[in-house]
């Protein structure tokens, strides 16, 4: 029941995402824009939710070594993400919605939104990028405690990680890579729901036992 109940948390932001994507405008015009601005700023809160999918796994105080290591930079990478991709969402999004629906009726929208998805464009990559390295170091992290379990997922979220770069949720690749997310986060949440493998789980009692025979 705990991993299922993981395996919902972890899997309701992409979800909710795809979802979006199949709503969501092809281009920003003067017809779209009061749509394209509702809906980044209905979604604004929803896009830091990916890092969920990583940070129930690493749900640990972390140790001193290359795990403990790993986990802190997988931290450090999900907020990285979600700090520049909701950049994005606020630049490219909400601003250039904004800025489009507001031109005047003979204006040119090219020079208003162009420089607008240049920078968006920019705050999006990093974000993206900085979450592929939270998933690479989140593997690490976990694999010395689960062994290959972690694998299928890792694979899936780090291709749904490489397409993100550059399709955001725009139906259909963005959409598909949001449901990527969605099922590599189950996979990773099931791959770590399972016990310990028999030779860890047997190494801990002796480290225990030993560490209450020095302290007595």
């Amino acid at each position: 029941m705990l991993t299922i109940r993981s395996i919902a948390i972890v899997t309701a932001a992409p979800l909710v995402l795809a979802a979006a994507g199949i709503a969501h405008p092809h281009g920003l015009s003067r017809a779209t824009a009061s749509d394209w601005t509702q809906l980044h700023i209905a979604l604004l809160p929803v896009f830091p939710l990916l890092t969920v999918g990583l940070l129930v796994p690493l749900w640990h105080r972390p140790r001193l070594g290359l795990a403990g290591f790993a986990t802190v930079a997988a931290w450090a990478g999900a907020f990285v993400y979600a700090a520049f991709y909701t950049g994005l969402d606020a630049v490219a999004g909400i601003a250039a919605g904004t800025a489009v629906e507001h031109a005047g009726g003979t204006a040119s929208l090219g020079p208003v939104k162009r420089p607008l998805y240049d920078t968006g464009e920019s705050l999006g990559q990093a974000g993206a990028y900085a979450l592929i390295g939270a998933i690479a170091a989140t593997a690490v992290a976990l694999l010395p405690k689960h062994g290959a379990r972690i694998l299928p997922g890792t694979a899936v979220l780090l291709a749904a990680g490489w397409s993100f770069v550059d399709s955001h949720i725009f139906w259909p690749r963005g959409v598909w890579t949001m449901l990527g997310f969605a099922l590599g986060f189950a996979l990773l949440a099931w791959g770590t729901g399972r016990s310990a493998p028999t030779g860890e789980a047997g190494m801990l009692p002796r480290r225990q036992a030993g560490d209450h025979g020095t302290g007595g």
